[in-house]
């Protein structure tokens, strides 16, 4: 790509429907004038919005979580034409942002309630949790609301104000959220959508009335943000990449064992971080295991997700992103792998990555070390335990991870050694709107949602009274 072109494309942010490879829209990208409005009226707003009682933020919060149900047919055909989410995954998702702000308006007060602790030296010691100013959120296309919604309930709640940086390729539903938060009664700044591009976001970060910044995305970005911030003296909460193990020690049902290992790999066509990425499985189940997902995956057309018509596959979210994807299985392809089903990148504009089972995975294949973000389920057979445990802590992400076992004490045991931010046992995740969500090594740190999501941003101010 040619600078001029590169320079070209920061004046946009540009919507275009992965399923055709249509340009939708294009946005300008913000003026330096406009950053700088959004940074002030954002910083203008917390002088206010903080001294709100939280009960009254509390009402304000839960009408958003009812608008979000209100428009979900709306705000679900929006994410579809931007980034190729089935049609009712994307309702989903907009529902889901219902019970996220719905919790918090709920357990808000709760949560930050004043805490008294023992004071040894006499007096009264309590712990206080306060807003801290604006912020910055900088989110990813994957989940255009969702990420939104776990960002901004907690800290509208807390009494923080939102500057928030979308994804370049989601501006649509970005100004959908930006609408719904002013109808929803916000006063004017608390919430402030800007179109930013990369040099004026390190300009946001520096700027001394911004007090946190919290990015979901790539290893990469996160390593940037965090570099700025650090440079500035700001707190970051980092949701990066994952590469999440999913454990079958054993099962009385393989072919639902692979059906519902299935059907996580695929959900958002395999674009989630915490998705299963690496399918360990015991040698005694194996080969039944890999030739029952081989039948789910194979035969699959590429369709309108639109409509999800049964035997068709949504596209990724991009061409960029499958043609990314196709680059790793076919390193891995070259080095002695082996594809089940699917596999094939499907020529046109389109961005349809045929969903793939695949196994053989080495260490000197790109695919044992990076994650891959697409609708690639990866088996691996282990012999024992131990042997399934080394594999899955052999990463450097530490997202999430699945045990499962008829046993569940035997899934526990195995569990409670995983290097992750989020462990599970017979079950694939446990993500709620009253769960935290967050990782450990180069997933990123802080935590998301539950009462861990108004414990980042905050000012645990001590108030201490002497008798």
């Amino acid at each position: 790509m040619s600078a001029n072109k590169s320079a070209a494309q920061d004046l946009f942010y540009t919507v275009v429907n992965p399923a055709t490879g249509e340009v939708v829209k294009e946005y300008p990208t913000a003026t330096d004038q406009e950053v700088q409005d959004a940074i002030a009226a954002a910083d203008t707003a917390y002088q206010e919005w903080r001294d709100v009682p939280i009960e009254e933020r509390a009402k304000v919060v839960a009408r958003i979580g009812e608008l979000f149900a209100e428009r979900a047919d709306e705000l679900a055909a929006i994410i579809t034409t931007e980034m190729g989410k089935p049609l009712s995954q994307s309702k989903g998702e907009a529902e889901f942002c219902t019970d996220i702000f719905n919790y918090f308006a709920a357990e808000g007060p709760t949560l930050a309630a004043d805490q008294e602790i023992k004071s040894f030296g006499g007096g009264k010691a309590i712990i206080q949790k306060r807003p801290v100013g604006a912020l910055l959120g900088i989110m990813p296309w994957n989940y255009p609301y969702y990420q939104v919604a776990r960002f901004a309930a907690p800290n509208l709640m807390l009494g923080n104000t939102i500057v928030l940086k979308h994804a370049e390729a989601c501006a649509t539903s970005a100004l959908a959220i930006q609408q719904l938060m002013e109808d929803a009664g916000l006063p004017k700044g608390a919430y402030v959508n800007i179109f930013a591009n990369h040099d004026q976001v390190a300009d946001i970060i520096a700027d001394p009335r911004i007090q946190g910044v919290s990015l979901t995305g790539s290893e990469r970005a996160g390593a940037k943000v965090a570099e700025i911030a650090g440079r500035n003296l700001k707190k970051v909460v980092l949701e990066l990449g994952g590469s999440d193990p999913y454990v079958i020690l054993d099962s009385d049902d393989v072919a639902q064992a692979a059906a519902d290992a299935w059907e996580v790999r695929i959900e958002n066509t395999g674009q989630a971080c915490n998705s299963n990425k690496r399918i360990i499985v015991m040698e005694d189940i194996y080969d039944e295991f890999v030739r029952e997902l081989t039948k789910l995956a194979s035969g699959l057309t590429p369709g309108d997700p639109m409509e999800e018509k049964e035997g068709t596959f949504a596209p990724m979210s991009s061409r960029k992103a499958a043609e990314g994807l196709a680059a790793q299985l076919q390193d891995a392809v070259d080095k002695g792998a082996t594809v089940h089903a699917g596999g094939k990148l499907h020529d046109g504009a389109g961005a349809y990555f045929e969903p793939t089972v695949l196994t053989g995975i080495t260490k000197e294949m790109r695919a044992y070390a990076e994650e891959l973000f697409g609708p690639i389920a990866v088996v691996y057979k282990v012999s024992s335990d131990e042997e399934a445990l080394a594999l899955a802590n052999d990463s450097v992400y530490g997202l999430g991870g699945a045990v499962f076992s008829t046993d569940t004490e035997r899934a526990r045991k195995l569990a409670e050694k995983l290097e992750t931010g989020m462990t599970n046992v017979n079950a694939a995740s446990a993500e709620s709107a009253d769960m935290p969500f967050g990782g450990v090594k180069r997933s990123g740190y802080g935590r998301e949602l539950g009462p861990l999501g108004m414990d980042e941003f905050v000012n645990k101010r001590l108030l201490y009274v002497a008798d």
